[in-house]
């Protein structure tokens, strides 16, 4: 599927998304204090947008319902600080990605994306071309973004392209690093487990992005872990049809703990089947 260009279609004020279906489960969006009055006010790039370029704004809605043709996302409009709030959208994004609560091969316009947040739509387009840039999404022109579907072959991709950068890298570093900086790495393959006992996919991801940056940050290369992290991002979007099982994260969790024992004892063959086992499993 031709990814469009972010800037094509991202500014429409009256975008529309037919899709298949309505979202089931709800979107998941960062906990955020509370907002005082000062942060009530609508931050200075979305103030009046909505008068200014004649969007409409709907009544709010509860239960994934389509609205004008539009696929929408179920409960009640989350509170959203206006400070970083393109930051924040993107961050929510990326979860409902991994989540699948933005359903591949379904249309979403800023405009109603932005309703559920309850800000206005420049901070979510903004939000939603870094997502097109990234490959999770394409520009539909006049209509909003569509999740691009995902196949198995991507994913498998995905894996050997991660492998191919970061086996050789782990195997050097096994050479190189004192066990008790591996152990240092203790908490975060801790994290992992907890996160995948859990159930929730993109508590999860943040946990196993978190792990494998940390291991590859003792190679004091900035760009490497910038590119790796990119590579992992885009590993965990779900498939069609919805991700791996708790089971499966459960499982990739606890080879990240067996990883790094392999790692504190200096164990080059076994850091070598464990890297290998990890990415040819990997989610």
């Amino acid at each position: 599927m031709t990814q469009g260009t972010p800037g094509s279609a991202g500014t429409t004020a009256g975008e529309a998304a037919p899709a298949a279906g309505a979202a089931r489960s709800r979107f998941r969006v960062p906990a955020q204090p509370s907002a005082g009055a000062a942060d009530r006010r609508r931050d200075a790039d979305g103030a009046g947008e909505g008068s200014a370029r004649g969007e409409h704004t709907h009544g709010e809605h509860t239960h994934g319902e389509h609205i004008h043709g539009e696929s929408v996302l179920p409960g009640p409009r989350p509170a959203v600080r206006r400070s970083s709030v393109r930051g924040q959208i993107l961050t929510a994004l990326r979860a409902a990605l991994v989540t699948g609560d933005l359903r591949p091969g379904e249309v979403y316009s800023g405009p109603m994306l932005a309703e559920r947040f309850g800000v206005s739509a420049t901070p979510v387009r903004e939000a939603m071309q870094q997502l097109a840039q990234e490959g999770a999404v394409e520009v539909v022109p006049n209509r909003g973004f569509r999740v691009v579907e995902r196949s198995p072959r991507e994913l498998a991709e995905l894996a050997e392209v991660r492998a191919l950068i970061e086996v050789p890298v782990m195997l050097r570093l096994v050479r190189t690093v004192p066990p008790e900086r591996w152990a240092g790495l203790r908490p975060l393959a801790e994290a992992t487990v907890r996160a995948a006992s859990s159930g929730c996919r993109a508590t999860y991801a943040d946990a196993d992005r978190a792990f494998h940056s940390a291991v590859l940050a003792l190679a004091g290369n900035q760009q490497l872990v910038g590119v790796a992290e990119e590579l992992h991002r885009r590993a965990q979007w779900p498939l069609v049809g919805g991700g791996g099982t708790r089971a499966g994260l459960i499982a990739d969790a606890h080879e990240h703990t067996a990883l790094l024992d392999a790692l504190i004892a200096g164990d080059l063959d076994a850091v070598r089947a464990l890297v290998g086992e990890h990415f040819n499993g990997a989610e």
